[in-house]
């Protein structure tokens, strides 16, 4: 389909579930999905801006998320509405399931951060992870997330995402 094109574009409803609850849904454009990794372009879901400190999340900023039914997360591009790299925030999740028009993604609480320029890559929410007692509850699960997080630290530091997102 062209640019141009006249034929509707393919939507989905992203679902952020977390803790069994549902902590947000927002309407996405599905950009590729090959029956591994799904790819999807929306705006900033949140209200209002968001300000960790190190970025801020606001209206007119754009993210190009990238789910896997396979792996234990997701790497979102963030970009100004300007169309400037702000950089990526990846969420550790259970592999992504999607069943028609709806992409279910469980968040595991861990985060990382890796800023445009490569030189600020942060590993968050670790205190919460171990909190939310995932490590006893589903050990599993949680040796998996970790395994997840260390992969995508050692990506951000040598700049493979490129590797993940092409």
């Amino acid at each position: 389909m062209s640019a141009n094109s006249a034929e509707p574009t393919a939507r989905l409803e992203v679902v952020l579930v977390k803790a069994g609850r549902t902590k947000i849904r927002y309407p996405a454009e599905l950009l590729h999905d090959d029956g591994t990794r799904i790819a999807v372009r929306a705006p900033w879901a949140g209200a209002g801006v968001r300000d960790f400190g190190f970025v801020r999340f606001e209206p007119g900023d754009v993210f190009t998320e990238y789910y896997w039914r396979d792996r234990w997360y997701a790497v979102k591009e963030v970009r100004a509405g300007d169309g400037t790299v702000k950089g990526w925030y990846c969420d550790i999740t259970r592999p992504a399931v999607r069943t028609g028009a709806e992409l279910v993604v469980e968040d595991l609480d861990l985060d990382l951060w890796r800023s445009a320029d490569g030189r600020d890559v942060r590993r968050l929410d670790e205190d919460e992870f171990a909190a939310g007692g995932l490590a006893w509850t589903d050990p599993a699960a949680a040796a998996a997330a970790v395994a997840a997080l260390d992969e995508l630290e050692q990506l951000a530091r040598t700049g493979g995402f490129s590797k993940l997102l092409t």
